[in-house]
């Protein structure tokens, strides 16, 4: 009876060496793949020792892949990022990627490429219509402007903008010229007023004062205004 439970007892011993053994080798494998993975142990090919900290990161043109370094596959026309993001990879300058490839840039008469080289610009004096860059009709009296809308060009000091031309501004005797697109263009001086297309004097009366536009009077403090006159209120 003894010797069948002494027998018994080194069966159940060997089997939980065995289990121990099992689970330390699943726990250890489970380390090596974590570390692989996450950059740490045995470096792989086509890796190395980070320059700071430990582990181990891929080489230029190398991806880091499950615990390996795999080759990035660079198109034409383009070249390695190493960086652990995007496509691994960017077009060169004159070029742009298109369903994984790099094809170059047409760029079009009188237009020259930007500056981050994936796209281009029309020369001043040219805007971008259809694909393409169409020159900028400058009328007499007018020159280029430096908006990217409207028309492209702005009308001299003077003249301003009607119908595709620059029109000169008609400004009447004691009056200036303003640089607006809309109203008459100009504003009469201080002191005159507005009548058809002239600036005639104001007429001031008793107990008053030109207002803070200078083109218009109002009464002093405790006048009233009644008609063309300055009166004290009744």
């Amino acid at each position: 009876m003894n010797g069948r439970h002494n027998e018994m007892t080194r069966s159940f011993s060997a089997t939980c060496q065995i289990s121990s053994f099992l689970a330390f080798l699943a726990v250890s494998m489970l380390l090596l793949v974590s570390d692989a993975v996450a950059g740490k142990g045995d470096a792989p090919a086509n890796a190395r020792a980070k320059s700071y900290g430990g582990g181990w990161e891929c080489d230029r043109g190398y991806r880091e892949n499950d615990g390996a370094c795999l080759a990035v596959k660079v198109p034409a026309n383009a070249f390695a990022t190493n960086v652990s993001y995007g496509r691994g990879w960017e077009c060169r300058r004159g070029f742009r990627e298109s369903r994984g490839v790099c094809e170059a840039i047409q760029v079009p008469k009188n237009a020259y490429l930007d500056s981050y080289g994936d796209g281009w610009t029309c020369e001043r004096g040219y805007r971008e219509a259809a694909g393409a860059c169409a020159e900028i009709k400058v009328p007499k009296n007018g020159y280029l402007s430096e908006r990217s809308f409207g028309n492209g060009w702005e009308c001299s000091r003077g003249f301003r903008a009607e119908g595709g031309l620059c029109m000169e501004v008609r400004v009447p005797e004691n009056a200036y010229f303003v640089d607006e697109s809309y109203g008459t263009g100009w504003k009469c001086q201080r002191g005159f007023a507005p009548s058809g297309e002239n600036c005639v004097p104001i007429i001031v009366p008793e107990n008053a004062h030109l207002d803070h536009t200078g083109n218009d009077w109002e009464c002093n403090r405790a006048f009233r205004k009644q008609g063309d006159r300055c009166d004290l209120p009744q």
